[in-house]
């Protein structure tokens, strides 16, 4: 929660979006802006909505900000937003699609059934960008084994990308060092996680040395981490000797921290390279090119989530699978495409993969969603090849298809 519509909108969708190289670097401030040729504009209409708080969005006079900063009430207002659009706009008879990113996926499927259920609004796709909609599968908390089972295989394909994995495994193709990593993931992993201090200490040690083979983490530093590594660990533990961490949003991207001790990385080095350049192109776009005028700071990223409140969730994990699987149920012609990074360690590709395989789907409706997989990170879209092809799918998608890789 916090973050503006700017990515998808300057990634990938709209008719201008940040140049970056072909990593996924921006280049130098102020940035570059250039025509996108991979636009959605040419099949749809795009309609891009800064929830309050975020881009240039305001509470009216005598309202409280911190009011919509709930999942409901954040549900409530977008949902209200997209049924006046459709109305004022006589947009009706028009085929209708959402897409998402990150929490924006949390909030799209939850808009999925909300506006069925309020409005009669249904829609004929939802686009879901780094897969975000049950929260267990990425929380690192104390008996929560879900996550490190889900986050291995991205493990894996960070280590292979900066070349830390012994030769065995680092000569293999990137999808076969995935694959392995998942298989032992749901396999002797998952059954030693859920063993606990019952672990023989024969097994233990097997487990580690399969974990070190896939992380590049060392036996010892995974034997002294439990069989757990969790995330910010990582970002700090992989190259640490190379006097580098690893990105969250993206691992394929290093950076410094002020010394080489400690657990936890300081930034996260993806949003460092990005942040700028998107709120930089947004402004120029805004002002120089749209002739909008104020003074109001246009934010990118809030940070709204260390505020955030999930009344309908007290105590239990936030889960809007749900609303997803009644959404279909409700209205079998939905359908709903999913695009996961390999090197994304916000949002790993196997646990979206594991919240699509368990939302309880009845058989004949789960040919509805489409995976598609990238190499690239969190915004997969910065990669010029991933950009290409994401783009061509989506274009399929809302012109009643699917191509997915």
């Amino acid at each position: 929660p916090g973050s503006s519509s700017v990515w998808l909108h300057l990634g990938i969708l709209g008719p201008q979006r940040v140049a970056t190289d072909a990593i996924g670097n921006p280049t130098p401030p102020p940035y570059t802006l250039l025509d996108n040729e991979h636009s959605l504009l040419l099949e749809s209409d795009l309609v891009f909505i800064d929830p309050v708080g975020t881009g240039l969005s305001r509470v009216a006079e005598g309202e409280k900000a911190a009011e919509f900063h709930d999942y409901q009430r954040d549900l409530d207002s977008v949902a209200e937003f997209i049924r006046l659009y459709t109305s004022r706009y006589k947009r009706w008879g028009s085929p209708k699609y959402l897409i998402g990113e990150s929490y924006g996926t949390t909030r799209a499927a939850g808009l999925s059934l909300h506006l069925q259920e309020k409005h009669n609004f249904y829609l004929n796709g939802v686009m879901l960008v780094s897969l975000a909609i049950d929260l267990q599968t990425l929380s690192f908390d104390h008996g929560n084994e879900i996550p490190y089972p889900l986050f291995l295989p991205t493990y894996a394909a960070t280590a292979w990308y900066h070349k830390a994995l012994a030769p065995e495994l680092q000569n293999q193709p990137l999808k076969d060092v995935i694959r392995a990593a998942e298989n032992f993931a749901n396999t002797d992993y998952h059954l030693a996680l859920m063993a606990g201090t019952r672990l023989d200490p024969a097994t233990r040690q097997g487990v580690a040395q399969q974990l070190a083979l896939f992380t590049g983490l060392s036996v010892d530093y995974i034997l002294r981490a439990d069989l757990r590594p969790t995330e910010s660990r990582y970002f700090k533990e992989l190259l640490r000797h190379r006097g580098q961490i690893v990105g969250r949003l993206d691992s394929r991207f290093v950076g410094q921290d002020k010394d080489d001790v400690g657990e936890h990385p300081e930034e996260d080095p993806g949003m460092n390279s990005l942040g700028g350049a998107y709120a930089s192109c947004m402004n120029r776009l805004l002002r120089d090119k749209l002739g909008f005028e104020s003074d109001m700071p246009y934010h990118i990223i809030a940070s709204l989530w260390k505020t955030w409140t999930w009344k309908d969730f007290a105590n239990k994990y936030v889960n809007v699978g749900e609303s997803l699987r009644k959404a279909l149920h409700n209205n079998p012609h939905m359908r709903v495409y999913v695009a996961s990074g390999y090197y994304d360690l916000a949002t790993p590709h196997a646990a979206g993969d594991y919240t699509l395989s368990h939302l309880g789907l009845r058989e004949a409706l789960r040919g509805n969603i489409s995976v598609s997989y990238f190499e690239a990170g969190h915004m997969m879209y910065i990669h010029p090849p991933s950009l290409e092809r994401m783009a061509a799918e989506l274009r399929a998608f809302v012109a009643g298809g699917v191509a997915t890789g």
